[in-house]
């Protein structure tokens, strides 16, 4: 059987090679950081990693977690509910209940769990789920897995969502669902709104906060501390996989109750292994950095608001972002791949992002910017954008 099977997968991946859609991974031999040494040797700036705060390669998390594993072991070997709950474990979910002011905090293996595991275990075929069409595709797999009614609204409108609420008067139970920063184009979902229409046509308010905490609001908390919402929204998730750390893990925090209910029934934590108590005993010691000082979020910021603006004097196209993701428009998918690889060239790490990842057509390179990144990073990284943009004509100026 598997020959034919396999003639049939041959085909289609040539099929996306052909179309300059085949995705190439790249391999790191150093610790991920603003400069990383690939696998031949060479030396390259990074621009495409989630590490936004620039502490994947952080010292002092290092140590807490040699500290942990020391103290605690390599790994749990168990569920959360038979015997995989360490100490670290509750004290890690009681931070991240403190930093988004919500009653208690429930870990998953990633967020693509938490966002896989939130909505069966509380909606069924009554309630409705009204969802961003630009949502991450782990609240997609999640909603698929629920049988609640779906309801899909275009990207931060609001009229739009209004319409959908109103279709969904008749469900018992409903909830908007949203990223807090978009992660292809960089925009953030006005929350402030979407909590006011919430509260106008009596639906549950979940956001997912993986682009977005570390990043947004005044000193970085999120999207309810950029549009003061704190207390009108209902369920978060988020990973300690970018800003907070850049290793592994996921969470959904919020509600009591919800949170309750998810330790019965949400199946990746349930029939998921407990995360280790290094990952556990990092993450505490980077809310404790975080809660000491806004050093990082200011550093972050003053970087994005630099390239940008020299992005857009140079001519590139970008779409509006709020967040560290700047998304420099490029439309075609061979041209974005051309470009990566020729930035490569310069020293400079970035991806071509296409379909089906962005809409056919949306092609780009997106950027995201660290707290890590030096303003010598930025200019090196600028000049290499301007110059590969020259020769290959994409330059508006």
């Amino acid at each position: 059987m598997y020959g034919k099977f396999q003639k049939y997968l041959q085909d289609e991946l040539q099929a996306i090679e052909e179309a300059g859609l085949y995705k190439k991974e790249r391999n790191i031999a150093s610790p991920q950081s603003a400069e990383i040494t690939l696998q031949d040797g060479r030396k390259a700036l990074n621009f495409c990693a989630n590490n936004y705060l620039g502490l994947a390669d952080s010292p002092r998390l290092a140590a807490a977690a040699e500290k942990a594993m020391k103290e605690r072991g390599y790994g749990m070997s168990s569920v959360r509910f038979i015997c995989g709950t360490q100490d670290l474990h509750k004290e890690l979910e009681r931070a991240i209940a403190d930093y988004f002011r919500t009653d208690d905090a429930i870990l998953y293996a990633a967020c693509f769990d938490a966002n896989g595991g939130v909505f069966e275990p509380l909606l069924t075929a009554e309630d409705a789920i009204i969802s961003d069409s630009l949502n991450h595709a782990s609240i997609i797999d999640g909603v698929r897995l629920c049988k609640a009614q779906r309801f899909r609204y275009a990207n931060a409108d609001m009229a739009d969502l209004e319409a959908k609420l109103q279709e969904a008067q008749a469900c018992r139970f409903r909830i908007i669902v949203t990223d807090g920063v978009f992660s292809m184009d960089g925009n953030v979902a006005p929350m402030d709104k979407i909590c006011d229409l919430a509260e106008k046509y009596d639906a549950l308010v979940m956001v997912d906060e993986s682009h977005s905490a570390g990043v947004v609001g005044p000193t970085g908390h999120g999207v309810a501390e950029q549009f003061d919402c704190y207390g009108r929204i209902d369920i978060f998730t988020g990973t300690l996989g970018k800003a907070f750390g850049g290793a592994v893990g996921g969470f959904t925090t919020g509600r009591q109750e919800i949170i309750d209910m998810l330790r019965q029934r949400s199946r990746p934590y349930l029939f998921s292994n407990s995360i280790p108590p290094m990952i556990a005993g990092a993450g505490i010691e980077m809310f404790k950095m975080l809660k000491e000082s806004d050093e990082l979020h200011g550093r972050l910021q003053a970087n994005v608001e630099y390239f940008r603006e020299k992005m857009l004097s140079a001519g590139f196209d970008i779409k509006p972002t709020q967040s560290a993701i700047c998304a420099v428009m490029l439309y075609d998918a061979k041209l974005s791949q051309e470009f990566a690889a020729k930035m490569a060239e310069e020293g400079i790490f970035v991806t071509g992002f296409y379909y089906p990842v962005v809409p056919k057509g949306q092609a780009r390179i997106r950027v995201q910017l660290s707290a890590a990144h030096r303003q010598e990073h930025l200019d090196k990284a600028i000049a290499a954008f301007i110059k590969v943009g020259r020769e290959l004509g994409v330059l508006r100026k």
